[in-house]
């Protein structure tokens, strides 16, 4: 089975990079590309990929409303996997309630980003490490009575 990929960057050389390095996967297909969170509202209608890489910050409408929307498009509801430089909490929290599959960092190394497609296009998720420890850090941190097991330290938040 071969995944179609739709990739949502304002960034043209960033979209460049993401296609040369997913067409070297033969089980990948890149089958567009999106300049804004409306293009690739408007692409999904049209090319019905099965993940959506997707930025966070694009004029228009940004990546986490176009999530959003994407998620409530019906029989053409792609996964989406988002993609940011910004290592924030607030942008992986509301990126996985607009209904992200994944939020990972564009330093990430190109056969976990091919991972991570196969993974969120099979139906798992997928979650940038460092933001996996806060996460769960922050879980943590609402329920104290929960025993902690090895060397993770909470930080304060």
């Amino acid at each position: 089975m071969t995944i179609g990929v739709l990739l949502a960057d304002d960034q043209r050389l960033v979209r460049t990079g993401f296609r040369m390095i997913l067409e070297r996967t033969p089980d990948i297909d890149v089958v567009g590309e999106a300049g804004d969170g409306n293009e690739a509202i408007a692409a999904n209608q049209t090319l019905r990929p099965d993940v959506v890489l997707m930025d966070i910050r694009m004029p228009g409408i940004d990546g986490i409303e176009a999530t959003r929307q994407l998620c409530l498009a019906g029989a053409t509801t792609p996964k989406v996997l988002i993609l940011t430089t910004f290592d924030l909490d607030e942008y992986v929290l509301a990126g996985l309630r607009a209904g992200a599959s994944g939020f990972l960092l564009k330093d990430t190394l190109a056969e976990d980003l091919v991972g991570a497609i196969r993974s969120v296009a099979s139906g798992d998720a997928v979650v940038a490490p460092s933001a996996t420890r806060r996460l769960l850090e922050r879980f943590l941190l609402s329920d104290p009575g929960r025993p902690l097991c090895g060397p993770m330290t909470l930080a304060t938040p």
